[in-house]
C-alpha cells in the first residue's frame, strides 16, 4: 500500500465517522450501548466537524509535494495517537461494550500507517 492510498482510506474512514456523529449520532452510539443527554449530542456533533476536517485533509493531502504531506501526516500521527490511547482508556475503563474495541483495532491500524508513513518509508 503506498501513502495516497493509506490517506484515502483514513479520509474515508474519517468522513463516515464525523457524518454519523452528525446526522444520527444517537444511533451511532448507541451500538456501543452508550446514550447521551442533548448536551453529549452537541459534543458528538461538534466532534463531526472534526472528524470532517481530517477526512478532507487526508483526501487532499495524498497529491501533495511530499515535504508537506509529511507536515500533515506527522500532525495526524500525534492526533491519532492521543485518539488510540484515549480510546484505550475507555475501554479498560469498560465505558463503552465490546465493540470498542473495533475502534482500538482502526487506531491501531492509523497510527501504525501514519508512523510508517512518516518515520520509515518517507513516501
Amino acid at each position: 500500500m503506498n501513502v495516497s492510498i493509506f490517506l484515502a482510506i483514513k479520509a474515508v474512514i474519517s468522513i463516515l465517522t464525523g457524518l454519523s456523529f452528525l446526522l444520527i449520532p444517537a444511533y451511532a452510539l448507541s451500538f456501543y450501548d452508550v446514550s447521551l443527554p442533548a448536551e453529549g449530542l452537541f459534543f458528538a456533533r461538534l466532534f463531526s466537524a472534526m472528524a470532517l476536517g481530517i477526512g478532507g485533509i487526508c483526501w487532499f493531502a495524498r497529491t501533495m509535494p511530499i515535504e508537506s504531506r509529511q507536515a500533515v501526516i506527522l500532525s495526524l500521527f500525534v492526533a491519532d495517537t492521543i485518539g488510540l490511547i484515549v480510546t484505550l482508556m475507555a475501554q479498560s475503563q469498560r465505558l463503552v461494550n465490546s465493540l470498542g474495541w473495533v475502534n482500538v483495532a482502526i487506531w491501531v491500524f492509523l497510527v501504525g500507517g501514519l508512523g510508517y508513513f512518516r518515520f520509515v518509508s518517507k513516501a
